[in-house]
């Protein structure tokens, strides 16, 4: 991503999301959009995303996030968007 990000998504997702390439399937949105941050499995069975850049970008994997694009079955997602605070330069996994 050549500009600064100013936007940030924090989401929490829940459903059937660890096992069925959820991860993986949003890194390849995020990049798509040009988003840096992260997607990660946790313990309680729930995906956490993070991501930065264009606010309408951000908006855009929201929403996806939401869709019926996204693999697995996602029952929710608890999202809040805010200002970007940087340090990310790519978008990962873990």
């Amino acid at each position: 991503m050549a500009e600064k990000p100013e936007a940030r998504l924090e989401a929490t997702v829940r459903g059937m999301v660890q096992g069925v390439g959820f991860r993986f399937r949003t890194l390849a949105e995020a990049e798509r959009l040009g988003l840096v941050g992260t997607a990660g499995n946790r313990l309680d069975g729930t995906v956490e995303v993070t991501a930065e850049g264009r606010r309408e970008d951000v908006e855009a994997l929201l929403a996806w996030l939401r869709s019926d694009a996204a693999p697995g079955r996602v029952d929710e997602v608890e999202a809040s968007i805010g200002p970007a605070n940087g340090g990310f330069t790519r978008f990962g996994v873990f």
